[in-house]
């Protein structure tokens, strides 16, 4: 089962797959959607959109994880991300992706087993358990795995306690 995991960002959208199904995971491709800042919002937003169906297309994931909007000092960049993940949940929903959120320190904590863990610490054990050599660049695709991961780990659990995942 491949999942597609999702850091959002409007100036940069982080994706990773992972497949499931042997006995570890495996990163099966990461990297990052880019929109260009000098163009209008609406066409950024249609371009993450496009960009996010092609993957899609591609790697017919089963399952998406999405990193959700938390609140930022920044109203401006908090504003913009909620604008991209409402957009990645869209086109998620609109491929029939059943979809979940995390938040970021779960997924640090589910990864780490800390919630406050540093970025570099989060890399280097995506890195780890999916035994690449170093984490993926830039860091919005490392997070993206982060994310997936997370989620793995999560509904594997939901589903070995009885739960819906």
């Amino acid at each position: 089962m491949f999942v597609l995991g999702i850091d959002p960002g409007l100036s940069t959208t982080g994706y990773g797959v992972i497949d499931s199904s042997g006995k570890r995971p495996v990163a099966v491709t990461a990297g990052v959607i880019r929109t260009d800042p000098a163009s209008p919002l609406g066409h950024r937003l249609v371009e993450l959109h496009t960009d996010l169906s092609s993957v899609i297309a591609e790697y017919q994931p089963a399952e998406a994880a999405v990193e959700q909007v938390f609140v930022n000092r920044n109203l401006q960049t908090a504003t913009s991300v909620g604008r991209a993940s409402g957009v990645i949940l869209l086109t998620l929903a609109q491929a029939g992706l059943p979809t979940e959120e995390y938040t970021p320190s779960a997924v640090k904590m589910a990864l780490c087993g800390y919630g406050n863990a540093p970025k570099e610490q989060v890399m280097r054990v995506v890195s780890m358990r999916l035994a690449l050599p170093a984490a993926p660049k830039p860091a919005d695709a490392s997070d993206a795995l982060a994310i997936a991961l997370c989620h793995l780990q999560s509904s594997s659990l939901a589903r070995a306690i009885g739960g819906r995942r």
